[in-house]
């Protein structure tokens, strides 16, 4: 299932940003820069969740997750605010009244973003793509307990090892780009830090350490990136 995040940012950089993040995920987006624009477009397009700027010109986003909330057609589409940390206590405080479902406060990383994003979702619905247990060609990932076993025997993996096996486990057979993965797993600006090595370094680690079958299973894609694919 395919689900469907509304951003509204008046910010066109961080908009574009977020879009980037959001449909590197696989999430079909929908963007606005005001108040009113989103609430017009939650009306007509029924987003799955609402991300929202909080400091926004006419409509904050205070007012647009109350009026979201107020409103019977879009009551139900929950709501994560954003926002700069001068104000936190105050807007959070402000949001959680209003509706909001869950905040987070800028800057922020896109690995923090998305474990907002699932778990609001999570709350709302149950998706195959968020399971908790992820298991492939013998190997089950526990993402609550970071446990990793392949048949039965445990396999010691670093954090990093961890979250860079879980990204390409939930999506088998799809090519991660490296920017990609250090953007989402490591949480850096690709435009500020895009060394290959990094990626490359953990891969090869996550090949000596799942043993030369499963090590077959993480495929190099030259120029594109890397998969897990599974057999037929």
């Amino acid at each position: 299932m395919k689900y469907r995040i509304l951003v509204v940012d008046d910010d066109v950089a961080h908009r574009q940003f977020l879009r980037g993040i959001l449909e590197g995920e696989g999430y079909s987006v929908d963007a606005g820069g005001t108040g009113l624009e989103a609430m017009a477009c939650a009306a007509k397009s029924r987003p799955d969740i609402v991300l929202s700027d909080v400091a926004m010109p006419g409509m904050s986003g205070l007012t647009l997750c109350r009026r979201l909330k107020a409103s019977q057609s879009t009551a139900s589409i929950p709501v994560i605010l954003m926002s700069g940390a001068r104000k936190a206590e105050e807007e959070q405080a402000a949001g959680i009244e209003g509706g909001a479902d869950d905040y987070v406060l800028k800057p922020f990383t896109p690995r923090l973003l998305m474990a907002k994003i699932r778990a609001v979702l999570r709350r709302f619905d149950a998706p195959e793509e968020l399971k908790e247990i992820l298991e492939a060609e013998g190997l089950t990932l526990d993402v609550q307990t970071r446990a990793a076993q392949s048949r039965g025997r445990k396999i010691p993996l670093t954090r990093k090892e961890f979250d860079l096996l879980t990204t390409l486990l939930r999506k088998p057979g799809r090519v991660f780009s490296v920017p990609f993965l250090l953007r989402t797993v490591w949480g850096y600006d690709p435009s500020d830090y895009s060394d290959p090595h990094t990626v490359e370094s953990h891969v090869s680690s996550l090949r000596r350490k799942l043993g030369p079958k499963l090590a077959g299973r993480i495929e190099t894609i030259p120029t594109r990136g890397y998969r897990f694919t599974q057999l037929a």
